[in-house]
């Protein structure tokens, strides 16, 4: 029998073409562990799929790789579902991966887990970034399906809240792969033109698949980026989405988030009642204060003979004149006999007491007192005061006294 020969190529094409047929090749779930896990610039990626014994090679163009709910990372283990087929160039077979599911772990959990932990490191949940909500908000954006109930009890509640407020419905689907992309244009939109100083965004409730379009990164980057306050409203009490971990308020329900959007009429009504009370409660209080303010002035003498009060007053004046006439007149007293006390003693020490006792004062003809002989010359002409006038003397000799 002849052997037949192939060619490097021919025999790779009929190996691809064995495996090709094969039905169970052709949809087959491989259990392993992530290895040398990479992402190409054009979407496509390449990864290794090993266990404790052996590896294959596999490959998820980027049309598929869209669809994965989380971020695959080296070591993880999932379930890789496809077709085994063979790369003719190469001559090596690979899994050519068409889907990935976790492996023990639900791939939506790992999804949520893995955006709320990347959001959360770029700060997208920083309390400080959350704007408050109005208090009385003149215009409401609800962005959520249109004709879901969850719109008509939002609705409802706000109307029967705060009727003065008006609702903007911006219909958006909220469920489905079109959905993230309708929430984020509508939100953006709302932003743009306006629409509203208030926006709800939310869903009725429903599986984590069914409110997976409010755990899209593309939805909480617009809550985040929305400079018009947001309040979400997903699905029930238990249920808990990357935007109410983004939006400036969680609510439960979307009937709570109305009711958090809103102030209640009635209250707000039974509020102003009450201030009303208080206010007059205050106003006849101050003027009970003032009226028994008033009799007590009116009792007053001044008020009751004003003549009086002015007579009163003049005595006041006249008995504090004289208390001052008297004070002056001591004043002036006192210093009259200070004053003769210094006029005594400086009379005491007066030169003409001096010559009242018949000592003579000598001074030279400019005037200057003479206190030794030898102050004058012999011959020079001097005064001598007395007490009574001066003498106009000459000088004939000088007589040395005893010291």
């Amino acid at each position: 029998m002849e052997q037949k020969i192939f060619s490097v190529t021919d025999l790779n094409n009929r190996i691809k073409g064995l495996l090709d047929v094969d039905p169970i090749l052709q949809n087959v779930c491989v259990k392993g562990e992530l290895s040398n896990y990479k992402i190409y610039p054009s979407g496509h990626h390449y990864f290794t799929l090993k266990d404790a014994d052996s590896s294959v090679r596999c490959v998820m163009f980027k049309g598929s790789a869209m669809k994965l709910r989380f971020r695959p990372e080296n070591g993880m283990g999932v379930l890789a579902m496809g077709r085994i087929s063979v790369f003719p160039r190469d001559g090596a077979y690979q899994l050519y991966c068409t889907d990935m599911r976790m492996d023990g772990m639900g791939d939506l959990y790992v999804a949520f887990e893995q955006l709320k932990a990347k959001l959360m490191a770029e700060g997208l949940f920083d309390k400080n970034h959350k704007k408050p909500i109005p208090r009385f908000p003149q215009r409401i954006a609800l962005i959520t399906s249109g004709a879901g109930a969850a719109v008509r009890d939002m609705i409802r509640v706000s109307g029967k809240r705060w009727p003065m407020a008006k609702i903007i419905v911006m219909p958006v689907r909220v469920q489905g792969v079109e959905a993230p992309a309708e929430i984020r244009g509508a939100i953006a939109y709302a932003n743009r033109y306006n629409v509203a100083d208030l926006i709800i965004t939310g869903r009725g409730g429903g599986s984590i698949e069914d409110l997976w379009a409010f755990n899209d990164e593309r939805v909480a980057r617009a809550i985040y980026e929305s400079e018009i306050p947001v309040i979400s409203a997903v699905g029930h009490e238990p249920d808990v989405t990357i935007a109410d971990f983004v939006a400036d308020l969680r609510a439960a329900t979307p009937s709570n988030g109305a009711e958090l959007a809103v102030p209640d009429a009635d209250e707000m009504r039974q509020y102003l009642d009450s201030l009303e009370i208080r206010s007059s409660q205050a106003l006849m209080k101050k003027l009970e204060v003032y009226r028994r303010r008033l009799n007590e002035l009116s009792s007053r003498p001044v008020l009751k003979s004003p003549t009086g009060y002015i007579e009163l007053k003049r005595m006041e004046t006249e008995m504090l004149k004289n208390r001052l006439l008297s004070v002056q007149e001591a004043r002036l007293n006192s210093m009259r006999r200070a004053f003769v006390g210094y006029a005594a003693a400086l009379d005491a020490l007066s030169p003409l007491k001096v010559l009242s006792r018949g000592y003579a004062v000598p001074t030279d003809e400019q005037g200057k007192v003479l206190r030794k002989t030898e102050d004058a010359e012999i011959g020079q002409m001097i005064d001598l005061t007395l007490s009574d006038g001066a003498l106009r003397c000459r000088v004939e000799e000088k007589v040395k006294g005893d010291k």
